[in-house]
């Protein structure tokens, strides 16, 4: 039989110096925390439940800042958002059937379950057949132009 006691969940206990006792307060000037106990003098904080109802936005009745600041703008929740892939780095990836799961491999795209655009900058060399689910003008015009194909992905 081994030497230690059996350590489980029911044998823990907290480490030394770890548990404070609970700080009394309002037991007279002498404990340094009578009288208001801490709280100051007056005010919404200084009453029992004051605090708590405080926003943290809340500026004291000042004109709060998400009001001063001016709005602009808005969010566009029908945006449609792409990985782009640029043409030159299309010759990093070996084999002429180009899609994203080669493209994810090679590391050029962050997952290939979401949508794929491949851009113009740069030229291709060989001829490809690259599947994504967009591409630009230009790119499309560039792999056509080496004698490859575009599949566009749905």
């Amino acid at each position: 039989m081994a030497d230690y006691e059996h350590v489980g969940l029911e044998n823990l206990s907290p480490a030394d110096r770890s548990q404070h006792s609970t700080r009394r307060v309002g037991r007279g000037p002498g404990s340094g925390r009578g009288k208001t106990s801490g709280r100051g003098h007056k005010g919404q904080r200084a009453r029992s439940g004051g605090a708590k109802e405080i926003g943290t936005w809340f500026e004291g009745g000042q004109m709060p800042l998400y009001r001063r600041v001016p709005k602009r703008g808005f969010t566009n929740p029908n945006r449609v958002e792409n990985q782009v892939v640029n043409v030159r780095e299309l010759a990093l990836v070996d084999g002429t059937d180009i899609g994203p799961a080669e493209l994810e491999a090679r590391g050029l795209i962050a997952s290939s379950s979401r949508r794929v655009k491949i851009l113009g900058i740069g030229d291709v060399e060989r001829s490809l057949t690259v599947r994504a689910h967009a591409f630009s003008a230009s790119a499309r015009q560039k792999i056509e132009a080496a004698g490859g194909r575009v599949e566009v992905l749905d």
